[in-house]
């Protein structure tokens, strides 16, 4: 389907399937209610939860959001891509309350996606594009994941092939102090290295979006840290394993942006094998590996 059929589909409130350089995104225009309220019924969505506001320039997310200094070096270094930035709301009317949650903030992300960017560009309005997955499960990847999982909600899905990055973006903060509330493919250090060190983020964690303890599962449950899988596990491996039942190589040379980018796919891969468990094989905490110890701690129900 075509750029122009889902700038259609966006005016006339429907929903469409949005590929990112992220994930694939359920997407729907911010400014209405009507339509933002189709994307939690497709997902199943606890609507506490606030939904990213994606701009197709940063002039877009300066009309939507107040951006300061901090907002705009973020953006001078990181957009479009894949860094979500949670600022002031200013215009409540281009997202509305219900894609804010009710919040006085609005997540705002211009990605780098050149489909999305045709898409928003041409639509000329803010998109909220959650990941197309309905709630709690893998995020899709691919156009075909996206299209398994709510297909049947959407008047157009685009196909823009498989996501570079794999997992879904940075979030931070920008109401007082900074926050890094959301692990994604920009680190805290790079976050740093641009606007200087990051304050906890306990107090705001409601803003960002995928903070629910149980998010990204399978059916099957998930045992992570896994050196020996037991049996009856399909094993989600990062590097070289002698384990007999079935592996699922995150990336055998361990490398792990391709881990990243493989992470959802893998337990997609994995629970339709319909395994008595899950296994996946420690992940280094460096960089990226951050946010993906973040999704599969959330896939396992570790985090609150």
């Amino acid at each position: 389907m075509s750029v122009e059929a889902a700038i259609v589909a966006l005016r006339n409130a429907d929903l469409i399937h949005l590929p990112t350089e992220t994930v694939y995104g359920l997407g729907a225009r911010a400014d209405d209610p009507a339509a933002v309220v189709k994307v939690f019924e497709a997902k199943g969505r606890p609507r506490f939860n606030p939904l990213i506001v994606h701009v197709g320039s940063v002039e877009a997310a300066a009309s939507i959001g107040v951006m300061d200094n901090r907002a705009h070096a973020l953006a001078a270094a990181f957009w479009p891509g894949p860094l979500t930035l949670v600022v002031p709301v200013r215009d409540t009317s281009a997202a509305c309350d219900l894609a804010r949650a009710g919040l006085d903030s609005v997540a705002l992300r211009l990605p780098a996606h050149p489909l999305a960017l045709q898409v928003l560009r041409g639509f000329g309005r803010g998109v909220v594009a959650p990941s197309a997955n309905r709630s709690g499960r893998p995020s899709p990847t691919t156009q075909a994941d996206a299209f398994e999982e709510t297909g049947a909600s959407v008047a157009v899905s685009l196909d823009g092939g498989p996501c570079p990055v794999g997992v879904e973006s940075t979030v931070v903060s920008l109401l007082g102090e900074a926050r890094y509330l959301r692990a994604g493919a920009v680190t805290r250090a790079q976050i740093e290295a641009v606007i200087g060190p990051l304050a906890a983020d306990e107090a705001e964690g409601h803003r960002s979006p995928g903070r629910l303890s149980l998010h990204y599962a399978p059916d099957a449950p998930v045992h992570i840290n896994v050196e020996t899988p037991p049996k009856g596990a399909a094993y989600l491996a990062f590097g070289a394993t002698d384990y007999s039942g079935p592996v699922i190589q995150l990336s055998v040379t361990r490398d792990l942006a391709e881990a990243a980018a493989n992470l959802f796919r893998s337990l997609r891969e994995a629970d339709r094998l319909e395994p008595a468990c899950i296994a996946i094989a420690p992940i280094p905490e460096d960089g990226i590996g951050e946010a993906i110890n973040d999704r599969i701690r959330r896939a396992a129900g570790f985090i609150g």
